[in-house]
Protein backbone atom coordinates (compact mmCIF):
# COMPACT_ATOMS: atom_id res chain seq x y z
CA UNK A 1 0.00 0.00 0.00
CA UNK A 2 1.37 3.35 -0.97
CA UNK A 3 -0.54 5.90 0.66
CA UNK A 4 -2.53 8.64 -1.65
CA UNK A 5 0.05 11.68 -0.84
CA UNK A 6 3.23 12.57 -2.97
CA UNK A 7 6.25 10.18 -1.98
CA UNK A 8 8.79 10.00 -3.88
CA UNK A 9 9.78 6.47 -5.49
CA UNK A 10 13.23 6.31 -3.19
CA UNK A 11 11.34 6.97 0.06
CA UNK A 12 8.66 4.82 -0.80
CA UNK A 13 11.47 1.77 -1.19
CA UNK A 14 12.82 2.24 1.84
CA UNK A 15 9.36 1.64 3.36
CA UNK A 16 9.11 -1.72 1.39
CA UNK A 17 12.88 -2.65 2.39
CA UNK A 18 12.06 -1.55 6.09
CA UNK A 19 8.65 -3.93 6.04
CA UNK A 20 10.53 -7.04 4.16
CA UNK A 21 13.36 -6.71 7.35
CA UNK A 22 11.13 -6.91 9.54
CA UNK A 23 8.62 -9.22 8.04
CA UNK A 24 5.12 -7.26 8.22
CA UNK A 25 3.02 -5.58 5.36
CA UNK A 26 3.83 -2.77 4.00
CA UNK A 27 0.74 -0.99 5.42
CA UNK A 28 1.87 -2.05 8.85
CA UNK A 29 5.42 -0.70 8.08
CA UNK A 30 3.48 2.66 7.07
CA UNK A 31 1.59 2.64 10.15
CA UNK A 32 4.21 2.25 12.31
CA UNK A 33 6.53 4.86 11.06
CA UNK A 34 4.01 7.26 11.16
CA UNK A 35 2.69 6.68 14.87
CA UNK A 36 6.91 7.17 15.24
CA UNK A 37 7.22 10.31 13.85
CA UNK A 38 4.17 11.10 15.51
CA UNK A 39 5.53 10.37 18.49
CA UNK A 40 8.32 12.43 17.82
CA UNK A 41 6.30 15.34 16.79
CA UNK A 42 4.05 15.22 19.68
CA UNK A 43 7.44 14.65 22.31
CA UNK A 44 9.99 16.51 20.53
CA UNK A 45 12.19 15.99 24.46
CA UNK A 46 11.65 13.02 24.76
CA UNK A 47 14.12 10.60 23.64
Amino acid sequence: MRPNIDISHTLNGRVKDLAKQKEMALDDAYREIIEAGLEAVEHPDES
